[in-house]
């Protein structure tokens, strides 16, 4: 087992990793740019190492000072968390080569699940579900033209290097398809600095449903159930819960069972995500794999009692998995709280935490590294807390986010608090009617005077 890990990471992920290390007996190490310095993951770790200032291409994504801290701390092992360099195959392969352990995907496995066309491939030859489209990169718009036409409208243009919705354009008709090619491609080279672009089918009133799956170095993978992210604004999710509403037992399994099978083709080792979407009619196609842990990784947790980071390192560490599919107990819910004005467009909002009152009571947990007097930089994401609550049932679970939501108190910023308590209350949120298009005729309800 490993003596000290280093977290490279912040906020909230930093310290939920540092709490299943301390849990384990094992010691850790922060890294913290100069706007972190109060965060509470540094505050909580046995050593914390400044990698830098503020910006993350000089702190967060600045591979040398990363592995320079972990070795003047003497740490084996670096857990990436969640974005930054948590799916970057060269931190990956730089952490090889200075023998210290990735808790993540290899090399190999983050560059072929990395570019969405060579995954999309890959996935075919596993025999997994996906999206009718083009073969693999599109040469040109001509190519683009002639794959649209045999794929049959609406389709959907999407960049191979692409993620967070950007460098992606649904085209519904002929007429429309050269300036979505040329503004998809732009934006992704912007974005990316790469402008390669792929196809797929659009699929019509699609759910994005995720399933969770551990593989080990050995060659074996299970699956511990669904997730339902359909509700995202601009790509981005929002809220996630277990089970997916929409989800039967024949699906579930169905779904499962694709997910094993793609992650034992690629030898797949850690924790990982294969998503899917899914129709209308309950036909579900391969989307793209995380290779990493989920922020929404949570309420996995919760509805089948396990510790996935404490997985992640013991599978790093060469511990073999039960190969036990899991299937969820009980019902589990979590809300993404942001520093943001969801009454002026989400516009972040970054500064000083006057007030927080955190709830609690039973089948209530708050993951945040935030407190009062903290300041919240304007550098980074704008999530704060993920706020999760898990009863026996779904009902059971949304009365209890309406309370424990009732209870959240964050003065001295915007957060996006009234927005989820406005969701519970959605007649289409609570019957479970929702696809990945629910926010676009959302609004906000006035303020009360």
């Amino acid at each position: 087992m490993f003596k000290k890990i280093l977290i490279a990471n912040r906020g909230e992920i930093a310290l939920r990793v540092i709490r299943t290390c301390k849990e384990m007996g094992i010691k850790t190490v922060a890294v913290y740019s100069t706007a972190d310095a109060e965060s509470l993951h540094v505050k909580f770790a046995d050593e914390a190492v400044c990698i830098g200032p503020a910006p993350s291409n000089q702190s967060y994504l600045k591979m040398s000072n990363i592995i320079s801290a972990a070795e003047i701390t003497n740490a084996d092992a670096i857990h990436p968390g969640y974005g930054f360099l948590s799916e970057n195959a060269d931190f990956s392969r730089i952490c090889q080569e200075h023998k210290i352990k990735f808790i993540g995907a290899s090399p190999d496995m983050i560059s072929k699940m990395g570019d969405k066309a060579t995954a999309k491939a890959t996935m075919k030859a596993a025999g997994v579900p996906c999206v009718p489209g083009s073969e693999g990169i599109l040469e040109d718009f001509e190519d683009c033209k002639k794959t649209a036409l045999e794929t049959g409208y609406p389709v959907m243009l999407k960049a191979t290097a692409g993620g967070g919705g950007k460098g992606m354009r649904a085209v519904w008709k002929e007429e429309d398809l050269e300036n979505a090619w040329n503004s998809a491609r732009t934006e992704s080279k912007a974005a990316f600095g790469n402008d390669d672009m792929y196809m797929e089918k659009l699929i019509e009133e699609p759910r994005h449903i995720e399933i969770q799956v551990v593989g080990d170095s050995y060659g074996k993978a299970c699956h511990l159930s669904e997730r339902d992210c359909s509700v995202q604004r601009r790509h981005q999710k929002l809220t996630e819960e277990v089970p997916s509403p929409f989800m039967t037992k024949a699906l579930r399994k169905e779904m499962g069972e694709a997910a094993v099978k793609a992650a034992e083709f690629i030898s797949y080792e850690g924790a990982g995500t294969v998503e899917f979407l899914v129709d209308k009619h309950r036909n579900f196609y391969f989307m793209e794999m995380n290779t990493r842990i989920q922020v929404e990784h949570p309420i996995t947790e919760q509805v089948i009692d396990f510790d996935l980071i404490r997985e992640q390192i013991l599978v790093a560490s060469g511990v073999k998995i039960s190969g036990k599919n899991y299937q969820p107990a009980l019902h589990s819910i979590e809300c993404r709280i942001n520093a943001e004005d969801p009454y002026n467009g989400f516009r972040p909002s970054p500064g000083k935490i006057t007030v927080l009152h955190a709830p609690g009571g039973h089948g209530v947990r708050l993951d945040t590294h935030v407190y009062a007097g903290y300041s919240i930089p304007p550098n980074y994401d704008s999530m704060i807390a993920k706020l999760i609550t898990t009863a026996r049932t779904r009902q059971e679970a949304i009365d209890k986010m309406k309370r424990a939501l009732d209870e959240f108190v964050i003065e001295g910023v915007k957060t996006t608090i009234p927005f989820h308590r406005q969701l519970m209350d959605e007649p289409d949120y609570v019957s479970g009617n929702y696809t990945t298009a629910f926010m676009d005729t959302f609004k906000m309800k006035p303020l009360e005077d």
